[in-house]
């Protein structure tokens, strides 16, 4: 009865199931239970145990079952001077490290980077994306960064993993000399120069960044807003040539000025025309033939002024000239006429001789 008590007081089979996400390290906890020598640890895939002896690091278990006994646990026999024949309980703090990745870690720039563009000059940036971190060396991650923490989560190193990587990312793009423009085509081979940078710093924590990705680099949001002005005024090219094809289009619809002479003209012809073919059934009988009126007098030229970005119009000869005697028509003045190849100045049309006409202003009184 007293063998099998003192029997049950003894630990003889450790292991870790973990149900949840975040866990990176797990202390094996059964205070004030020996280790029976010979019990069975298991360790699962994914997964590492740490032996901790009176404050000093032992023995690291990789995936596997082990029956602890001095040939598998070198380093603790070593502490404990244990000779073959040890075969008594022993006290050890074991930690299970969780081994595999823990992804869509966040990571982003709190400040803006300061960086010199070669087409903007000085200009701050903002990125952000995302990375994994796995433990790659338990036992140095045990004693640099857990310690006697019985139960550590990835958030409580992922702030200083953020850290480290806004670090090394703002001299990585402030160096770079990339365009901003550019930068977008190039963020893979931004991000794995970033990702080199920092794994000497990591691994000195026993941790490892399999993935690294920058996700987006931004300019702060008036800047962008200047870019997106810029941009549309490069697509929609010579603001001349956007005005006259504007003005052309508002002509050519239904219900303008050009619209509506068009409507007109056709409405005439084929007016003309049905009469034509009606020939002498369209007349009464026995009576002769009416003679056909006389063609109505060619139409003056018809013209278009642009002032400031406006157009008006279309004017006769006589508006014109009134226009000219007010200063509204100038040699400068864009015009424009049917037919005519875009828009010139007065002085280049034949509005030119009208101008000539024109009485300069009175001179000043005496």
């Amino acid at each position: 009865m007293v063998f099998d008590f003192l029997k049950g007081e003894f630990i003889d089979v450790i292991s870790w199931l973990d149900d949840t996400r975040d866990t990176m390290v797990w202390r094996f906890d059964r205070r004030g239970q020996a280790i029976k020598y010979g019990a069975k640890l298991t360790v699962r895939e994914g997964q590492a145990a740490v032996f901790i002896h009176e404050g000093q690091l032992a023995d690291v278990f990789s995936p596997g079952l082990y029956m602890l006994e001095t040939n598998n646990m070198p380093v603790l026999t070593t502490l404990q001077h244990w000779d073959h024949g040890f075969q008594s309980p022993f006290k050890s703090e074991v930690y299970f490290v969780n081994t595999t990745r823990f992804n869509d870690q966040k990571w982003g720039t709190k400040n803006p980077i300061m960086a010199r563009d070669p087409e903007f000059g000085p200009v701050r940036l903002r990125a952000f994306g995302t990375y994994s971190m796995r433990v790659s060396d338990p036992g140095k991650f045990i004693t640099e960064i857990v310690g006697t923490d019985g139960e550590f989560t990835a958030d409580e190193i992922s702030f200083q993993i953020r850290n480290i990587i806004v670090q090394e990312a703002s001299q990585v793009l402030a160096k770079s000399g990339i365009p901003v423009l550019d930068m977008a085509g190039n963020l893979s081979d931004l991000g794995k120069i970033i990702a080199n940078a920092i794994a000497p710093k990591v691994a000195e924590y026993g941790l490892s960044i399999p993935e690294f990705y920058i996700e987006n680099i931004s300019l702060p949001e008036e800047v962008e807003k200047a870019l997106d002005k810029r941009t549309s005024m490069g697509v929609v090219g010579d603001l001349n040539r956007y005005m006259q094809y504007n003005a052309a289009e508002s002509l050519s619809q239904p219900g303008g000025a050009m619209g509506s002479a068009m409507g007109a003209g056709m409405g005439m012809g084929m007016g003309a025309s049905m009469a034509q073919n009606m020939g002498p059934w369209g007349t009464q009988p026995g009576a002769a033939a009416a003679p056909p009126p006389p063609p109505p007098p060619p139409a003056g030229r018809q013209w278009h002024l642009a002032v400031d970005g406006a157009t008006s119009g279309p004017f006769g000869e006589g508006d014109l000239v009134k226009a000219a005697a007010e200063g509204r028509l100038t040699r400068a003045t864009m015009v424009w006429s049917p037919g005519q190849d875009g828009w010139k100045m007065a002085a280049e049309t034949e509005l030119a001789r009208l101008l000539d006409q024109v009485p300069p202003p009175p001179p000043p009184k005496p």
